[in-house]
């Protein structure tokens, strides 16, 4: 049979690669300059890894903002990007990524989703963020259906014996909310299973947690998760060693295992950019890497004086954007703008009526 046709890629103007704080704060920049992007990350949800690994954990450095947790931050960079109405593809991979003739990039994911952007930006972090594997007797064959390392919708659930295996923050945090659903979406009964009583994540999430398991609406099991067994290939229980030493059952429907998350730099090192030490050779002036186009900002990139921060990385975005500008609109002149007081910006992030026309820009930037 002959090949089926591989459907035209989707135009935009950028495609950031990373959905971390720095990858959606360069969407705000390059919203500002009126150019659409389009993001893409290996994790069902946006935030990176102050949302993958410590998502209730505080942060205390970010400009303004005595303190946030990895998820505040998250949830405020989406509000602020809001107008830009950026389009994210998540839970995929780019596994290609080449220049064509015209001079733009074809990007395509591990989900088949095919762009074509004038310029990418490359917001990877230290890589894509995986979960790391359960490795128990029986996990082979029930990944993907009933063993599960993300925590799928509510109605997947409905009814269930759910197990959740893990002790840090993004267990806890999922044990709570399956133990505080109602309604046809709750699960039959949440268990959260940790080889020991003592875990790993905030203080506050912990005592949400024992709070729930006091109520009644958690179980709680330790000991170190032994094997799963499963019948016709559904999961039906999974054994643990308990505190005497003792094999102990517990039936389940499904398992979500939350066993942390290890980065990999995957294809990124394959593109043919000049890398040092596993990270993206930049530029100071605008974040180019060693090819035109394409830009790195936050954690993957290196440049004399590199300091891994997301304040950091927030700078470099601001100057990838206005560097990205020949690509982006070639030809045209784009002033400089303040927030404050720009009639444009305004319009652009819906905080003001319509105008005719924009006074012209101030010669010295004011």
């Amino acid at each position: 049979m002959p090949a089926r046709p591989q459907p035209a890629p989707l135009e935009t103007d950028a495609v950031i690669i990373g959905a971390g704080p720095v990858g959606l704060f360069q969407v705000f920049e390059l919203g500002l300059l009126e150019a659409r992007a389009h993001v893409i990350d290996a994790l069902p949800q946006v935030g990176g890894q102050p949302v993958a690994l410590y998502p209730g954990k505080p942060i205390y450095d970010i400009p303004a903002l005595a303190v946030c947790t990895g998820q505040e931050l998250a949830d405020a960079l989406m509000r602020q990007i809001a107008p830009f109405e950026p389009v994210f593809h998540l839970g995929q991979q780019v596994s290609h990524l080449a220049r064509q003739a015209d001079g733009r990039f074809l990007v395509e994911t591990t989900a088949g989703t095919r762009l074509m952007a004038r310029a990418v930006f490359i917001a990877a972090g230290v890589g894509a963020f995986q979960p790391r594997p359960l490795k128990a007797p029986g996990a082979a064959g029930l990944e993907g259906t009933h063993l599960l390392y993300h925590l799928p919708p509510p109605a997947r659930l409905a009814g269930q014996r759910v197990v959740v295996a893990g002790g840090g923050d993004q267990a806890l945090e999922w044990a709570i909310r399956l133990a505080s659903a109602t309604g046809h979406d709750a699960p039959a009964c949440v268990t959260l299973l940790h080889r020991r009583d003592a875990f790993t994540a905030a203080p506050e999430t912990v005592a949400r947690m024992r709070a729930l398991s006091e109520a009644g609406s958690l179980r709680l099991a330790f000991g170190p998760l032994a094997g799963l067994e499963a019948e016709h290939g559904r999961l039906t229980r999974l054994t643990y060693t308990g505190a005497d030493g003792a094999t102990q059952f517990l039936p389940v429907d499904t398992l979500l295992a939350s066993q942390g998350m290890s980065p990999r730099l995957g294809p990124v090192a394959d593109w043919g950019l000049a890398m040092e030490r596993k990270q993206l050779v930049v530029d100071t002036e605008k974040f180019q890497t060693s090819e035109p186009g394409i830009f790195a900002v936050g954690d993957i990139n290196t440049y004399p004086g590199k300091k891994k921060l997301i304040l950091c990385g927030f700078h470099e975005a601001t100057l990838a954007a206005y560097g990205a500008l020949p690509y982006l609109f070639p030809g045209k002149d784009v002033f400089f703008q303040y927030t404050t007081t720009s009639p444009r910006l305004h319009r652009l992030l819906g905080v003001a009526p319509e105008a005719a026309d924009d006074p012209p820009p101030a010669s010295d930037g004011a």
